[in-house]
Parts: C-alpha cells; sequence; structure tokens
C-alpha cells in the first residue's frame, strides 16, 4: 500500500523529500506587502508552501467573545473582534497573494477555520485546504470540505485517538487524499509533550495516508526526528522577525531558522540511506591509517613455526587483516622476514606432521 498526497503537483511519500509548510497565520499583521514579503522569503528558505488562515469572524464567534475587550500588547484592536478583523484578509489580498505565488513558484494555501472560510478559500482555488487541530471534532465541517475533493492537511492536537479515528472515517469514505498531522495546542509546546512517538502510531493505524507534524516548538531539532519516524509533511510557523507583535511570533521561526529546517530534512532523508551495510570509496583513505594488519613482530628466519609473539597487528591496512591471526600461528615461514614485514599466505606453509 502507498502512502501518496499530491499537492499542486507535488508528490508526497515515503520516498519523497518532506513537504515543508512555512505556517504564516496572521504574522503579516493584516499587511498585504509584509504578506507578499513572507512569501517570497518563505520560498527562498527553500519551504514548498506558504500558508495562511481564513476566518469569517462574525459567524466563527458569538457575540460575547467577538466583542469581548482585547486590550494588550499584542492586540490589534480593543474587542477580540476588531482584534480578528484587523488581521483578516479578502478576495482582493489573496488573489494578489495566490498570483505572487505562482510567479515565484511556491504552493500557497490556507486553514479554513469555518464554512464561509472554506468556500471562500475555494472559490480562489486554493490546491489544499488546512483543518485546525480545534476542528478535529467538527466532522460537519470535515465532511463539508471533504466534498471539495481537494487535499486535505488535518492537525489532530487536543485530540484522542478515538477523535482523530472518527475524523479519519469522516474523510475518507468522501476524499482520499488526506494528511494527518501529529500537533500539540501548547504554543510553545514543551519537548516532553510533543509526543512523537505518535507518528509511528498513526503510520501503523492509518497505513494508506500520509503522516506529518505541525511543530509548535521553538527549535528545529525535532521535525528531524518526526521526519526520521515517518513525517513527510513538516510545519512550522514563520516569520520576518520573533519579535515583531502579535502572540505567534516568539515560537516561530526566521529565515536562517526555516533555511536550515529545510536543508536539514533533506540530508536526513539522504544520510538513512537504504539500510544495507558497505563500504564507500571515500572511506579508503582513512581506513588505510586506521586500519591494521599482520607484520613480522621481529625477524623471523625461514622455516620458523609462527607463534602469537612472532606477529604483531600495526597500520596501515594493507595486508591481511587481524582476523586471520588465528589462521597463521602454527603455519611455516618459506621465506625470511623483517620486523614489520607484511605477512601473507603465499609466504607460508602448513607445519609438517610428525
Amino acid at each position: 500500500m502507498v502512502r501518496e498526497l499530491i499537492i499542486n503537483g507535488r508528490r508526497i511519500s515515503d520516498d519523497t523529500d518532506c513537504y515543508v509548510v512555512a505556517e504564516i497565520g496572521h504574522n503579516h499583521q493584516g499587511k498585504l506587502s509584509t504578506a507578499l514579503e513572507m512569501l517570497r522569503a518563505a520560498k527562498e528558505c527553500g519551504a514548498d508552501a506558504a500558508k495562511f488562515q481564513k476566518r469569517d469572524n462574525r459567524s466563527l464567534y458569538t457575540r460575547a467573545l467577538y466583542n469581548q475587550p482585547y486590550e494588550n500588547e499584542n492586540s490589534f484592536g480593543k474587542t477580540y473582534g476588531e482584534h480578528r478583523e484587523a488581521l483578516e484578509f479578502g478576495p482582493n489580498e489573496y488573489r494578489e497573494l495566490k498570483q505572487y505565488a505562482k510567479e515565484i513558484g511556491i504552493s500557497l494555501f490556507a486553514t479554513a477555520f469555518d464554512f464561509k472560510s472554506a468556500d471562500f478559500l475555494m472559490d480562489i482555488d486554493v490546491p489544499a485546504f488546512k483543518i485546525a487541530s480545534g476542528d478535529l471534532k467538527n466532522t460537519p465541517l470535515l465532511e463539508y470540505v471533504a466534498r471539495f475533493q481537494k487535499p486535505m492537511i488535518v492537525s489532530t492536537g487536543g485530540g484522542t485517538m478515538a477523535d482523530v479515528e472518527c475524523a479519519y472515517d469522516t474523510i475518507m469514505p468522501i476524499n482520499r487524499q488526506l494528511c494527518l498531522m501529529q500537533a500539540t495546542c501548547s504554543y510553545p509546546c514543551a519537548f516532553e509533550e510533543m509526543n512523537l512517538k505518535t507518528i509511528t502510531t498513526y503510520r501503523e493505524r492509518f497505513p494508506d495516508i500520509v503522516i506529518g507534524l505541525s511543530a509548535h516548538d521553538s527549535g528545529i531539532a525535532m521535525v528531524l526526528v518526526a521526519a526520521v519516524l515517518g513525517a513527510r509533511v513538516i510545519e512550522k510557523h514563520f516569520t520576518l522577525n520573533r519579535a515583531m507583535k502579535g502572540t505567534d511570533h516568539a515560537f516561530s521561526l526566521e529565515r536562517p531558522g526555516l533555511s536550515r529546517v529545510v536543508r536539514d530534512l533533506k540530508r536526513a532523508r539522504v544520510a538513512q540511506g537504504d539500510g544495507v551495510k558497505r563500504v564507500y570509496p571515500s572511506e579508503t583513505n582513512g581506513l588505510y591509517k586506521m586500519g591494521k594488519k599482520l607484520v613480522a613482530a621481529r625477524n623471523l628466519r625461514a622455516g620458523h613455526t609462527l607463534t602469537r609473539e612472532d606477529i604483531a597487528i600495526k597500520s596501515p591496512n594493507d595486508g591481511l587483516a587481524p582476523y586471520e591471526l588465528k589462521n597463521v600461528i602454527g603455519k611455516v615461514t618459506l621465506r625470511a622476514f623483517k620486523e614489520d614485514e607484511s605477512i601473507s599466505y603465499q609466504d607460508l606453509a602448513n607445519a609438517k606432521k610428525k
């Protein structure tokens, strides 16, 4: 059974490099110019895709939450609704972003937080849909988006295995283009709560789909662990400057961090190899000086029967390997040997039986 997901022509499977998603979210601070710069930066870092977040705030939040006071250092409005609206892009911005992404060669899609946002993203023809962990149990939304027949990347933070299985069972009969992401909904996520072995659990439980990681930790090392465990979609939050105003910047990667993630994930896949133990040509020079061979421990005459004391193990390794020692002891020299001279079978004979 082949795990495979194709997003905008890019094949993702166990035998491919990881698909790296730069999660921009609302780190653009509601500024189109910043969002365009972040798209370009994500592309330059080597990311395969950049992801935004789309909310229809009026229909998404209760009136009480929408009007709740939200005045703090990271707020873009006096109420939570005003804050969210200030960060939201409409159709004109998304079309410009999508066109620019196409021009520079990076895929662009977004998280749909509600039905209206899902319709919005479908109208602009995004190549894939992301579903946030908060909607893992929102089976009506999962089913609704699944019917678009676009690749779906679903985060599973805050859910039990039963919740994950329910989401899988909701989506797969409708749309088999699914990737489940291990995630933990804390920002930043403590390392002891990342539970990366869940990737292995998912791969065993869901052998027919691609598995990934939405990583909310502050570093870059854990994505390599995830890749070795079999994650093939990696999502990391991305920012131009971690000191910018907003709640997500502090645990987001800047350009150097995202570049290293892309680089190291490619290296990690190549470095795993095929599991067949072999000797590489590049090892020859080092092993010549470090390896050992059997040599005469002292000057030896012809006709001498070799003992352990007659044989030394020294570098370089251009002679009989040390594991031949037991086979050489008891042999008779056919010629004289000088100290440190290599011992070879062609110069030895079996001792005569008495």
